[in-house]
């Protein structure tokens, strides 16, 4: 069984990782969660679950307005071949969430370690971060240095990178 918010905050809390959480109506959408949120402090995100032809799997995260180019980033991130997003059914088996609840806190359920966590530089920036914490009618606010101390914990270590905000070089313009 996945496991739930409350055993997410338990983790947080045994990691000695500080957090808040508010309590909010299901948001399926950034433009959702950006109509709802009202004033939350800090960085807010969207996640990208996302596999390669080889059915590696990675979690884009970002910046909720970033613009990422999906057709060249597996280029970017060494994976094989464009990317695709990842089914439902693949989400639900491996991270944990139903989607529209993609976010990095899925890592908890992913014991064997499949998915490549990906955190866009931009994104880091912020000293706070928020994400839904393993179900869309919650948003939970993070410190990134507590976030990526999570994720290490959980057994995957982030890699930070630009992702967002480039765009395609000649040889990737069609």
């Amino acid at each position: 069984m996945p496991a739930t918010p409350d055993q997410l905050f338990a983790a947080l809390d045994a990691l000695g990782i500080s957090h808040s959480t508010v309590t909010h109506p299901p948001v399926f959408t950034v433009d959702e969660a950006r109509a709802l949120r009202g004033q939350l402090p800090g960085g807010h995100t969207k996640n990208l679950f996302l596999r390669d032809k080889k059915q590696a799997l990675y979690l884009v995260v970002a910046e909720e307005h970033a613009k990422i180019e999906l057709k060249g980033l597996h280029r970017l991130l060494g994976a094989t071949g464009r990317f695709s997003f990842g089914s439902a059914d693949l989400l639900r088996e491996v991270w944990g969430v139903e989607p529209g609840s993609v976010t990095p806190f899925g890592a908890i359920n992913d014991l064997e370690g499949r998915v490549t966590v990906i955190l866009d530089v931009a994104m880091m920036e912020h000293e706070t971060l928020n994400y839904h914490p393993l179900i869309n009618t919650m948003t939970t606010a993070i410190a990134r240095d507590d976030l990526v101390r999570f994720l290490e914990a959980t057994g995957h270590i982030p890699r930070i990178e630009r992702v967002s905000g480039l765009s395609e070089g000649p040889e990737g313009a069609d």
